[in-house]
């Protein structure tokens, strides 16, 4: 695959790769930018297999020093926000020798002091292969670095040459570079021969005003960043009737917000998808654009499920962590998935929430999914986070962060929630701590952070 890839690239020739705010790039473009880093990692004497910081967002050049560091069998940590807490994560878990910072203009600094290539290298050295390193969001601790054989991922992806005709498809980049949603919609859209459109800000009304300007097909997202959209209106403030699917992930969709999605895009197809850092993208199917199954119906995955927990084994899993014990694999080599679900009799999965969030009530569990999904279906909520705090009595109390559709106090927001829900649920799971917030507290990445101790 690696020696296909720049063929592949000047065989599409003038069709445009990229558009990053005025400017588009062809494939042509992106040959030449990726031979051209090639060099200049010679010139800087890059080695095959040294591990090199990839710092920078979704922009022509950070794609081509993608692509060049593979060919060149880097090790690639792609970091977004390089902060000196994420340095000296990624140091040292990944013993880089360099970091490539992707601005307008390409700089690569050598390390000093760096260690020798970690152990955890050999098999991509002996195999001859690329790496990838993704660290994980870090919402419990220290981001976890898990490594990948790179030339897996791309050769799934890439290897698999799709027909090229027609008018390109757009697709918008919306997940990050750094993560691995990020890099499988990059593949996918360089497979169809199709065009990386780049967001300069992700915020709702950036990416909506991008999908009417340049009529996208199909947006990649998350349940929080939609209803971030449908709160603010900009599905009304901007002609988005050319969307035909809507992809979301990432995390759980509360059924109430799927039925708020779909009355505000009646036209576009939604795919609920699903996958892992440590295991890729699977590929999946919805039971229905109105319903919150899906089926993950890919050759290269296959999964289990025990005791309510989706186990995954597939063709592009991780080859460990580099600075945790791989704890999170059986002795039989499925990844546990920490993903609670419910499977129907037609092999539908729907997820109900991870096992960490549970919330325990004196020994009465409570999913904050299935809280937040009976909330949204109030007219007076906009949104809502649900969430544990320690209590002295019960272990922990249900606590809800709620934004108001409107104007209420806190007091009547309480007594609405309260009242709302009583006869739904049972009173154990009814929150007894409300908070009115003007926004849910969100990551970098559009998901919901949800304080559970």
């Amino acid at each position: 695959m690696r020696n296909e890839l720049l063929e592949r690239f000047d065989e599409l020739g003038n069709r445009t790769a990229v558009i990053h705010g005025e400017t588009s790039y062809s494939y042509a473009d992106l040959a030449d930018r990726v031979r051209e880093l090639g060099k200049e990692l010679e010139a800087q004497q890059v080695r095959p297999h040294d591990a090199v910081v990839l710092n920078g967002d979704f922009t022509f050049t950070s794609i081509a020093a993608l692509f060049a560091l593979y060919l060149n069998r880097n090790i690639i940590v792609p970091v977004v926000s390089l902060t000196e807490a994420t340095l000296a994560t990624v140091s040292d878990s990944c013993a880089p020798q360099y970091v490539l910072k992707s601005a307008d203009k390409v700089t690569i600094e050598k390390l000093d002091g760096t260690a020798e290539a970690s152990d955890a290298y050999a098999g991509l050295v002996s195999e001859g292969a690329s790496g990838l390193v993704l660290l994980s969001s870090g919402s419990t601790g220290a981001p976890k670095a898990i490594l990948h054989n790179f030339d897996s991922l791309v050769g799934e992806k890439l290897g698999k040459k799709a027909r090229v005709g027609g008018k390109p498809s757009k697709v918008l980049m919306f997940l990050l570079f750094d993560h691995i949603g990020g890099i499988n919609s990059l593949l996918g859209v360089l497979r169809l021969g199709g065009t990386a459109v780049l967001p300069r800000r992700r915020t709702p009304e950036e990416i909506c005003a991008l999908i009417e300007e340049h009529r996208i097909r199909l947006l990649p997202t998350s349940p929080t960043f939609l209803n971030l959209i449908l709160i603010a209106g900009f599905h009304e403030q901007h002609d988005l009737s050319c969307l035909r699917l809507i992809t979301y992930g990432t995390e759980p969709m509360p059924e109430e917000l799927l039925k708020r999605v779909n009355a505000a895009f009646p036209r576009a197809r939604l795919l609920q998808t699903f996958g892992t850092s440590e295991t890729g993208i699977s590929t999946t199917t919805s039971e229905s654009s109105k319903s919150t199954f899906f089926k993950i119906e890919d050759g290269n995955v296959q999964y289990r499920v025990v005791d309510g927990e989706l186990q995954l084994k597939s063709t592009t899993q991780f080859l460990g962590y580099l600075n945790y014990p791989s704890d999170s694999l059986t002795e039989d080599g499925w990844f546990r998935t920490g993903d609670l679900v419910e499977e129907n009799g037609d092999g539908y999965l729907k997820i109900k929430g991870r096992a960490k969030e549970i919330i325990n009530v004196g020994g009465e569990k409570v999913l904050p999914l299935e809280l937040e999904s009976l909330l949204m279906a109030s007219p007076l909520i906009a949104d809502c986070t649900v969430y544990g705090k320690p209590n002295a009595i019960t272990g922990q109390s249900v606590c809800a962060d709620i934004v108001p559709d409107g104007e209420m106090t806190r007091a009547q927001l309480r007594r609405h929630v309260t009242d709302f829900l009583t006869d739904k649920v049972d009173p154990f799971k009814i929150p007894t701590k409300v908070n009115l917030v003007d926004a849910a507290n969100v990551s970098e990445r559009f998901k919901k952070k949800r304080i559970s101790v």
